[in-house]
């Protein structure tokens, strides 16, 4: 198996100013060609420090790649470590990066300017695959620190994002690769801790070379990867889809999808094979709901609309929601969301409906504490609804609120459209 690192350069990422994309965009293209990504590194703009991280990692892994220090300015200074590294003795122009700062910058209607043209000098030991996207080369220097080899790219995350598969290509030029084989089963409505033990004896069980990992998430619950390290493909494809046959019966309905997915997804499948309709009416999460499901393309077939009904008058005056519920109940109570989920079914002529009402934070009010939620779901099941409460932030329990609602819809959908 080859290993890599990744190495992300310049103080703005290291002070937080910039999140760093690159380094897990890169992860997944490299773990996909099968190669091992075993370090990720984030440097600042010091050239002792880049040439020794550099020089260290260069004797640890078959590939190095770095993204970063290769603008126009002067605080873009990998460039010269990269000479000093692969032993290089000058600075040559490549006439094709060269055409292509031109071109660039004509079409940006910006003047050439010396430091642009610099961009294309490379150390004349780096072999130069030209940035379509950018000014700055994307280099190639070889047989470093024995047989290792170094790719340097810009740090623009369009620019690096876009250089991925010309990398990719290079890498599968000049390197033998194994495979690596992974499969994703999305599940929600159970703590990592309670899945771990119901799944257990199953874990146990793996063949020694399978490894499982539990990866959770606010929004889609928790991601069980199921990989395979070298080997035939074929073969271990036919074995893990053996394994997940034996999982799958020990998850029922927590089971959303065979693939890495999401809730929202999984809600618009269902209701597009049957030729369904869905609307939403949301208060505490204040159109999150709506968001995500209509991120799904082709969501227009299914999706009606929503109401995002913040205050206690819109929920009256535009859901129907009776002044006298509220005043008996409290706005966060089951009644109310029945009644919001009640009255967008009813204004949009939906086949389903779900809705939400909760405190998402700071502050609990006389009759709930913060992190509560009703959600109510309306179909041809009738109306129903759940309570959930959630002792996170306010930005972590909205998601957690738009995330049950989902579910909630979606077991509504299992039982109401297929009888489970």
């Amino acid at each position: 198996m080859i290993d890599a690192c990744i190495c992300t350069i310049g103080d703005e990422i290291l002070i937080g100013q910039v999140v760093d994309t690159n380094s897990s965009r890169l992860a997944l293209a490299l773990e996909e060609a099968g190669i091992h990504v075993n370090r990720m590194l984030s440097i600042g703009d010091d050239a002792t420090q880049i040439e020794e991280t550099l020089r260290t990692e260069l004797s640890r892994n078959t590939l190095v790649i770095t993204t970063g220090g290769l603008g126009p300015t002067k605080d873009d200074i990998t460039k010269a470590v990269l000479a000093r590294v692969s032993g290089s003795e000058g600075y040559v122009t490549h006439p094709g990066q060269l055409e292509m700062v031109h071109r660039i910058l004509r079409s940006r209607g910006l003047d050439v300017l010396p430091n642009n043209l610099a961009q294309a000098q490379v150390p004349d030991k780096a072999e130069v695959i030209v940035n379509q996207l950018g000014t700055a080369p994307i280099m190639v220097f070889r047989n470093l620190a024995g047989d290792a080899t170094l790719y340097a790219l810009p740090g623009v995350p369009h620019e690096a994002v876009g250089a991925i598969p010309a990398i990719v290509a290079d890498i599968r030029a000049h390197q033998p690769l194994e495979s690596i084989l992974h499969r994703n089963i999305m599940v929600y409505g159970i703590a990592e801790s309670a899945l771990s033990q119901k799944i257990a004896p199953w874990e146990d069980a793996l063949p020694r070379d399978m490894h499982l990992a539990y990866l959770p998430n606010t929004l889609t619950g928790i991601r069980l990867r199921l990989s395979v390290y070298g080997g035939d493909p074929e073969q271990n494809s036919a074995r893990m889809e053996e394994q997940l046959g034996l999982l799958k019966p020990l998850l029922g309905s927590l089971l959303y999808a065979e693939e890495d997915s999401t809730l929202e997804k999984a809600v618009g499948t269902l209701l597009k094979e049957h030729g369904k309709t869905l609307s939403v009416a949301e208060s505490c999460t204040g159109g999150v709901i709506a968001h995500l499901i209509t991120s799904v393309p082709g969501s227009s077939a299914y999706f009606l609309g929503s109401v995002t009904s913040y205050a206690i008058s819109v929920k009256e005056s535009v859901l129907g929601v009776p002044a006298r519920v509220i005043a008996e109940n409290g706005v966060v109570s089951s009644p109310v969301a029945a009644a919001m989920a009640e009255g967008v079914r009813s204004l949009t002529g939906s086949d389903f409906a779900v809705s939400t009402t909760g405190l998402a934070g700071p502050a609990g009010d006389e009759h709930n504490p913060v992190g509560t939620v009703w959600i109510g779901v309306s179909g041809p099941l009738g109306t129903r609804t759940f309570t959930y409460c959630y002792k996170n932030d306010r930005k972590r329990n909205i998601e957690r609120f738009a995330a049950s609602a989902l579910n909630v819809l979606r077991e509504y959908l299992l039982e109401a459209l297929l009888g489970r």
